[in-house]
């Protein structure tokens, strides 16, 4: 008896009946071609043996080769918009990866762990505590890959590292204006009314100013 097995997912067995049969009851193939011969010559069945594994290999590569690409294609359609994207709209994405990306690099954000060990709050619930005050409008979070981080200068430091009291004033100022994301931008961006410094920087000692140059920020939005 000869075995042929020219590709893992396809193999052919050639010999007597008794013989394949025995090989079979080994095999966890769940589908089975079967070719018999009556009164074949030794030398014919042989030859006749190896063009058949020739042939199912390569039909088998075949049709996979189709199989994958088929798939190919169809993954590739569900991953591809529908409509290609405008070049205003690239290039809205592009500054928006640009300005996040200057955001979350600037070192300013605090996980709601590295709050509550700041603040010294209870480390059975780190996160509790920073939700909390998140909830109550006291402080805001960026939310990036599915975790929360919080803005280091919204935090007083003469006060245990609890939100900036001034904080909820301009949270308040921009709520319906501004998603968190977009406080995040403003905070980091120099502004003109307060000398072309960033409201971040002057949150902690001039709050006044920052509350009002929130407001004139809204009004300049609302009027256009």
């Amino acid at each position: 008896m000869s075995v042929v097995a020219d590709h893992p997912g396809v193999s052919t067995l050639a010999g007597t009946l008794k013989e394949v049969q025995a090989r079979l009851g080994k095999s966890h193939a769940d589908r089975v071609l079967v070719v018999t011969f009556d009164h074949v010559k030794p030398t014919v069945f042989e030859a006749l043996a190896e063009n058949f594994a020739n042939v199912a290999s390569s039909m088998f590569e075949v049709l996979l080769e189709r199989q994958e690409r088929e798939s190919l294609e169809r993954l590739a359609e569900v991953l591809v918009p529908r409509t290609p994207p405008t070049p205003r709209l690239l290039k809205e994405a592009a500054m928006l990866v640009q300005a996040r990306k200057a955001v979350l690099e600037s070192g300013d954000w605090l996980t709601a762990a590295e709050v509550a060990e700041l603040a010294g709050l209870s480390t059975r619930n780190p996160s509790a505590q920073p939700n909390k005050w998140k909830k109550q409008g006291q402080i805001f979070a960026i939310n990036h890959v599915g975790v929360d981080y919080f803005p280091g200068y919204g935090l007083d430091r003469e006060a245990n590292f609890r939100p900036v009291k001034a904080l909820a004033k301009v949270i308040e100022v921009f709520a319906g204006h501004k998603d968190s994301w977009g406080m995040a931008y403003w905070f980091r961006s120099d502004n003109s009314l307060l000398g072309g410094k960033r409201p971040q920087d002057l949150l902690a000692s001039t709050p006044d100013r920052v509350v009002a140059a929130a407001l004139d920020e809204v009004q300049e939005v609302t009027h256009g």
